[in-house]
């Protein structure tokens, strides 16, 4: 094996870890996290599947609801999708094209809302499978724009 392929191995085992950790704070943070409301069970459990209505209800109401629940919300359901976007064309060279990344981290989103409902943790909100997607998507992009710098800065090795 030479240097190039033993760094790529390195490589994607470092980012195998990262992408696992990654994993188990997003499903904590979705799940388990008391701070995001998760442990609550003393409450009414809502759904929204009209698009763009929750949005447009932290957007209306942002001053009403505080900056923070808005940034939680709509910046929070992009970012916390960012890495799955990223680190998926890593693992699976078929998604080193944006659509199927963007098309799993839509599956991804639905089974995490599906499990939401199901368990009655959090909400199923038809917006957060659309932010979800965004974040996967920008993640993507943010790929993308490392490898390209990276083979500018490196020549055109394959990654």
């Amino acid at each position: 094996m030479n240097s190039m392929d033993a760094n790529r191995k390195k490589s994607r085992t470092v980012a195998g870890i990262l992408f696992l950790i990654y994993f188990f704070v997003l499903f904590y943070f979705l799940f388990f996290s008391e701070e995001m409301g998760r442990t609550y069970s003393e409450r009414v459990y809502h759904y929204n599947l009209v698009p763009f209505k929750e949005i447009g209800r932290f957007i209306r109401y942002r001053n009403v609801l505080g900056r923070k629940a808005v940034v939680l919300n709509l910046v929070g359901n992009v970012v916390a999708f960012m890495p799955f976007g990223a680190f998926l064309p890593i693992f699976s060279v078929r998604c080193r094209r944006i659509l199927c990344t963007v098309w799993y981290s839509f599956e991804l989103s639905l089974v995490v809302e599906l499990l939401q409902l199901i368990f009655k943790v959090g909400s199923f909100d038809v917006d957060d499978l659309l932010l979800n997607t965004v974040g996967g998507m920008l993640g993507f992009l943010v790929y993308f724009l490392a490898v390209r710098a990276w083979r500018g800065k490196h020549g055109n090795k394959t990654t």
